[in-house]
């Protein structure tokens, strides 16, 4: 039986893929790539969303908030559990940390991701934690809210091998995205080599990240 592949991340549920999907199935299909997760990132297109997963048996859901989003409706614990307990939403997020693209008190970020963890404590579903340029607070807030009874996967990673070696002590699977492909990247080619097979997810991140050869282009599931 040939292997098939899952790709862990995928924001299919974007305006880039409206009347595309057919298409992407089929790609997928001739590319071996069964499954995608499509995490939420804005509640305000949740329904939208959970619609496109329950149309397609190749699609699976999140529901969160990206913790890049400043401008954007505050998540509430009770609204993130009722909304998990939806057909094929299997977990919390995308949610974490994000101090890339903001600077200053963080705490309106901190206090976000906490309701995320909370709120997947609740319901009992894994997380998809966003990390970027935030790596010891990511870790010291999944450790203070107890995340490693649900776990969940540290998303697009691109952080060091002691964050890496952490996020799995914390029972956390690592996802690498296309950035593995790039030719800067050849540190996170070297990390990706210790992550044990069984911790160890793909992902293209679509629309972004596209992988070499393909970069330039927008990605898609079969691209992983």
């Amino acid at each position: 039986m040939s292997a098939v592949f899952i790709d862990s991340h995928a924001h299919v549920d974007f305006e880039n893929y409206q009347n595309k999907i057919p298409e992407l199935l089929d790609s997928m299909a001739s590319h071996r790539v069964a499954l995608a997760l499509c995490p939420g990132v804005d509640l305000n297109h949740f329904d939208r969303l959970h619609q496109l997963v329950m149309q397609y048996p190749e699609f699976y859901g999140a529901v969160g908030v990206h913790p890049g989003y400043a401008d954007v409706m505050e998540p509430a614990i009770d609204d993130l559990v009722k909304k998990a307990q939806r057909k094929k939403i299997i977990a919390i997020g995308e949610t974490g940390l994000d101090y890339h693209y903001h600077q200053g008190d963080m705490t309106w970020q901190q206090n976000r991701f906490r309701i995320h963890i909370q709120a997947a404590l609740i319901a009992k579903k894994p997380l998809i934690i966003h990390c970027r340029e935030a790596a010891d607070d990511v870790i010291r807030i999944l450790t203070e809210e107890n995340a490693r009874e649900v776990g969940g996967v540290m998303h697009c990673f691109s952080e060091s091998k002691e964050t890496a070696k952490q996020a799995l002590d914390l029972g956390f699977h690592i996802s690498f995205s296309g950035i593995i492909t790039f030719k800067n990247a050849k540190l996170m080619r070297e990390i990706a080599k210790t992550i044990p097979l069984d911790r160890l997810l793909i992902e293209t991140d679509a629309p972004f990240l596209a992988t070499a050869p393909h970069r330039g282009k927008m990605n898609e599931p079969a691209f992983v």
